[in-house]
């Protein structure tokens, strides 16, 4: 009877423990990480500049930071406004949207917190047999543009720094882009290399190159920049921190292995021509962290050059300090 006894205390035992470690996994499972949504609004369609986005997303980068991150096209605004608006926690824009909005009578409460690319890699392009190689050259001939007062003012400028006279150059505005343009009517156009002057090229249609750079040092500012609402930063900065290291892990990733982050994005970006990816991609590689030792690191010297530009140029009525329009506060260094 005691035997009996003692196996049914044992046996009860055991059931009371098995629950017990039963009842643990269930705790252990209640106690996982939930993943905080975040949305990302892009400047335009998913492309090369993005890269680094993406592949955070799918490499698990971002969730291993603890964020469930959205990422989507502006459909109904600029995303300057909808970063303002609290309709995404970050966007990307540009440098110089970012002093527009900033500059603004009714100033938009954003601020840039890290780079994309360290440096200004846009610039005129014009079909190489028609031997456009300066601003100077640019006389008597036709620009096809998106007609905004910051392009006539760059253009204006590097045109009356090589000599020439602004009046004699054509513009136009045209919603659309063919390369096959520049054979023709149209010869001179402003274009990024790592997406239209590979393209152009891949197409066959060789161009002589002017990157803005090399024109003005002004105009190698940072285009595009990752950007947030100054409440995001204020009453979420360890959130942004995080969304931080894993993009710049991201982008670590992608110019490390161009190939392998073009086949990432073309998942996202079906549509696009895998190789041409490739080879902007690889393009870009170099490009992200140039001469940075810190991806996303940002300088006073390239935002109050720009800045000083605009006002030159009258497309702003103030300026604008630079620590009012970025910070480098929550990049890993």
């Amino acid at each position: 009877m005691k035997k009996k006894l003692l196996s049914l205390v044992l046996i009860f035992a055991m059931v009371i423990s098995i629950g017990a470690c039963g009842g643990n996994n269930q705790s252990d499972s209640g106690k996982e990480k939930k993943l905080r949504d975040v949305t990302v609004i892009l400047d335009y369609v998913p492309n090369t500049n993005h890269t680094g986005i993406y592949a955070a997303k799918e490499l698990g980068y971002y969730e291993e930071q603890g964020l469930n991150v959205n990422v989507i096209e502006p459909t109904d605004g600029v995303t300057p406004t909808l970063i303002a608006a609290g309709k995404g926690e970050f966007g990307i824009s540009y440098q110089e949207d970012v002093t527009y909005a900033l500059a603004a009578e009714d100033p938009l409460p954003i601020k840039a917190i890290a780079t994309i690319i360290q440096h200004n890699t846009s610039g005129f392009a014009s079909y190489v047999d028609k031997n456009i190689t300066s601003p100077k050259d640019f006389e008597g001939k036709t620009y096809s543009g998106w007609g905004s007062p910051g392009e006539e003012a760059v253009i204006h400028a590097v045109m009356e720094q090589s000599g020439a006279d602004f009046t004699k150059l054509k513009m136009v505005t045209s919603d659309s882009l063919s390369y096959d343009m520049l054979k023709d009517d149209i010869d001179i156009i402003w274009m990024f290399w790592a997406w239209d002057g590979i393209g152009a090229k891949r197409q066959g249609i060789e161009v002589n190159y002017m990157e803005l750079r090399e024109l003005d040092p002004r105009l190698d500012y940072y285009t595009p920049v990752i950007i947030a609402n100054n409440s995001t930063l204020e009453k979420d900065p360890e959130m942004v921190k995080a969304f931080l290291a894993a993009t710049a892990k991201g982008y670590d990733y992608a110019m490390k292995n161009s190939n392998e982050a073009a086949e990432v994005l073309h998942k996202y970006a079906d549509t696009y021509d895998l190789e041409m990816l490739k080879e902007s991609q690889a393009y870009l590689a170099g490009k992200y962290s140039e001469d940075s030792d810190t991806w996303g690191l940002m300088k006073d010297s390239v935002w109050e050059n720009y800045t000083d530009f605009m006002m030159e140029n009258g497309l702003i009525e103030k300026k604008i300090p630079a620590s009012d329009c970025y910070t480098n506060e929550f990049l890993s260094k």
